[in-house]
């Protein structure tokens, strides 16, 4: 059994060295710590993860307080050091510190010790942002159009059927130059294809049902009334943003401060799908390069696919298998390998798994499957990820090559940054000071769809509102003519004059009938003549 100690016939050095051997690169690495070998932390033994290979993405897991924020807080700051800008998502507002140099402690010097580092204190560029300006940082936010019918069909819980017959109403509004730039414009669409007078629009658009529209027209309100509206509209965050680098050179770390919507885990989670997509829709192909132009941390990544549709799960692995080609790389950081999808984990080249827990079957058998997860190792996994202290982690990566390295269980480093969350004023006065708050501060409200839906409705009232004026003046002036006629005075009439003996005889109706057959009778007679057809009398 090798749990991760030596057997009894085997040198303590031989397992060790051959471990260590696969993360001795050539070129820039950056530092993760030492290895662990029966029970001893050994300093000289390093492990690493080469810069050029950040760009095949990687995973970060393990069980609450066992670390995972402190080793992106530790890749990160090593990342900006090398030049490479960083993305972070600081879901509960403690990696805010990143921005501000390390304090020494007791703890600190003792972890530097264990792992050969000099440990010095020091903070990255940092740039703060938030969603839709709630909580601090300077505000994110996305038209409707840019943020598309698949992420929002996510953020609304709505159903395969439904988020179709959004994408389908998109269509309409692209067609018809309706834009849809914040939720309102959204919602003026949908409510209008409900309307009586929409309703035929609605027929020719791919037969969407009313009772559909209607689900989707709730869901939005819904979602505006929960405050959600201020994450949506213009001006539209540019995520070139994200890929600056400080005048010393050193990448800038933005991080997105999401305390403020710690309740909307489906709302945060979609949003940085958004800017992952956005991303690759922006960036041109870079091919391999010698360090990646973004790596973009995935905090809380079991928040994006829980509940996710089959199409949003094919985006999101569409966007992560393609993304790397633009020279971005994407760690997800999440409690279990399970919580991501089984065709997104296999696209992971680097992999650091602090300790998992075992404490119910469905935990032993999670436990098993990450295990069958890693090549074969010299330690015994199943046991070893179970008593992993914090701060530890079995570390597998991919070398100069792109061949995995082998299984080493390692003492992480500690982290040069704050440890711990800035202070309210300290964020404040660096947001204030940023280069991007007076180009994203400020909300703007142009004319889009619900303004032309608008006018166009208030125009259609105010000619029908005309109409019925003028219907109501031509009955008035009708009812006032019959009161007029009837109010006239009546012209006595004449008795009427008796006809005389000559008039009664020929206006009788023996009369005229008598006159009809004489006149009949002449005519023919005349035309015989005429035409030559009179009968000759023998």
């Amino acid at each position: 059994m090798r749990e991760g100690r030596m057997s009894e016939s085997t040198a303590p050095e031989a397992p060790a060295d051959r471990i260590a051997a696969g993360y001795a690169f050539t070129g820039p690495a950056l530092e993760l710590g030492a290895l662990l070998w029966d029970g001893a932390c050994l300093p000289d033994r390093r492990v690493r993860v080469p810069l050029a290979v950040l760009n095949r993405h990687g995973l970060i897991a393990g069980a609450t307080g066992t670390g995972k924020t402190k080793t992106l807080q530790l890749i990160a700051e090593q990342l900006s050091a090398s030049g490479v800008p960083v993305f972070l998502a600081d879901v509960k507002g403690d990696v805010s510190g990143i921005a501000a140099p390390g304090e020494p402690h007791p703890k600190t010097a003792g972890r530097a010790r264990e792992v050969g580092q000099d440990w010095q204190p020091g903070g990255c560029p940092a740039e703060f942002l938030s969603l839709g300006g709630i909580g601090p940082g300077v505000p994110v936010r996305a038209t409707v159009t840019d943020f598309g019918p698949v992420l929002l069909s996510k953020v609304l819980g709505l159903n395969r059927t439904q988020e179709q017959s959004l994408g389908l109403v998109f269509h309409y509004a692209d067609a018809k130059g309706l834009e849809l730039y914040d939720l309102k414009d959204l919602r003026a669409v949908v409510a209008f294809l409900v309307s009586d007078r929409g309703k035929a629009e609605l027929k020719d658009i791919g037969g969407i049902s009313a009772a559909t529209a209607g689900v989707i027209l709730r869901a939005l309100t819904a979602f505006e009334q929960q405050g959600a509206g201020v994450f949506f509209g213009e001006p539209e965050f540019d995520t070139a943003d994200l890929l600056r680098t400080a005048p010393d050179g050193r990448g800038v770390v933005s991080l997105l401060e999401l305390p403020a919507v710690q309740d909307r885990p489906q709302l945060f989670s979609t949003f940085l799908m958004w800017l992952l997509a956005d991303l690759f829709a922006a960036l041109p192909e870079a091919g391999d390069l010698d360090k990646p132009k973004l790596v973009f941390f995935f905090d809380e990544a079991h928040l994006l696919f829980d509940g996710a549709s089959k199409a949003f799960l094919e985006a999101v692995t569409r966007t992560v298998r393609l993304i790397r080609s633009k020279g971005v790389g994407v760690f997800f950081v999440t409690q279990s390998p399970q919580d991501v999808p089984a065709d997104v984990l296999a696209q992971l080249g680097s992999r650091v798994q602090h300790a998992l827990r075992a404490f119910t079957p469905d935990d032993a058998k999670a436990l098993r499957a990450a295990v069958r997860t890693y090549p074969r190792s010299e330690y015994d996994l199943e046991e070893l990820l179970t008593v992993l202290g914090t701060g530890e982690a079995v570390v597998t990566v991919l070398d100069e090559r792109g061949a995995p390295t082998p299984v080493a269980a390692t003492r992480l480093r500690a982290p040069q940054s704050l440890m711990a969350p800035v202070g309210a004023a300290e964020l404040d006065r660096a947001v204030q000071a940023s280069p991007l708050y007076a180009r994203y501060a400020q909300p703007v409200d142009r004319e889009s769809a619900y303004e032309k839906i608008s006018a166009e409705q208030a125009a259609a009232e105010a000619a029908a509102e005309a109409e019925a004026e003028a219907e109501a003046a031509r009955a008035e002036a009708s009812r006032t003519e019959a009161e007029t006629e009837a109010s006239r005075p009546q012209q006595p009439r004449r008795p009427a004059e008796k006809p005389s003996p000559v008039q009664q005889v020929m206006g009788s109706g023996i009369f005229r009938s008598l006159a009809r057959s004489v006149g009949t009778q002449l005519g023919r007679e005349i035309s015989r003549s005429l035409f030559g057809t009179a009968r000759r009398r023998r």
